[in-house]
């Protein structure tokens, strides 16, 4: 059985100043909503942060930004975060981007045990400048480490007492491989059910690697809305 939590802020209490943290989701879907919350409220600092964006300007990771909570960022997308481009060019905030298969990939290696791999993304961009370039089969490859985290955030739909998730749709997205790669992880869920009411077959994240959950409801806010007349 894992821990579970009453609340946001004790699943959050693991982050410490210094942390290097991962919290899943791609833009505002399946982001642990109610842990970023967290995180903001306990004043938590100098965080390196590892997700695929940094949330928009009132939501999401956007509210750590404002905060000056995060030191640095690392990720493959700025999207429409006003506050993260001033921050990035005022020199406020380091930032490392990364291409988006290839931090998955990271994430993935890292929860996987696999220090290094090569791919052929970013060979002949700053994304390969002073990293190792090897020649496979004709083609230039570029090296790039793995990533790990002190911490992981994810979201899921549903999970069971021993840790077992599910997640729903596209918000499965970065979550699995960012709850693999933690060295603990918390997963903020919709739903905790009984040991063995998930379809072991339905299983996205195995309980190995889920250390502690809580159960909240999200807003699950649009990041852009659109309409047509």
């Amino acid at each position: 059985m894992k821990t579970i939590y009453q609340n946001a802020a004790e699943a959050a209490a693991h982050v410490k100043d210094g942390h290097t943290i991962m919290v899943g989701g791609f833009g505002l879907c399946g982001i642990p909503e109610k842990l970023i919350l967290a995180l903001r409220d306990s004043g938590v600092k100098d965080l390196t942060v590892i997700s695929n964006n940094c949330g928009i300007d009132d939501w999401g990771l956007g509210l750590l930004l404002h905060n000056k909570q995060i030191k640095k960022m690392i990720g493959s997308y700025v999207g429409e975060n006003k506050e993260f481009e001033r921050q990035v060019l005022s020199e406020e905030l380091e930032v490392e981007l990364v291409p988006q298969g290839t931090l998955a990939e990271k994430i993935r290696a890292g929860g996987a045990g696999i220090p290094a791999f090569y791919t052929p993304a970013g060979v002949g961009t700053p994304v390969a400048e002073g990293k190792e370039v090897r020649e496979f089969h004709g083609k230039e490859y570029v090296l790039e480490e793995a990533l790990q985290a002190d911490v992981s955030f994810v979201r899921a739909w549903k999970g069971d007492k021993m840790g077992n998730l599910v997640y729903r749709k596209t918000a499965r997205n970065f979550n699995p491989m960012i709850a693999a790669a933690g060295k603990i992880t918390v997963a903020e869920v919709e739903e905790i059910v009984e040991k063995g009411a998930i379809d072991p077959n339905n299983v996205h994240t195995p309980s190995i690697y889920v250390q502690h959950l809580f159960q909240a409801e999200q807003e699950k806010r649009i990041e852009r809305r659109t309409v047509s007349n």
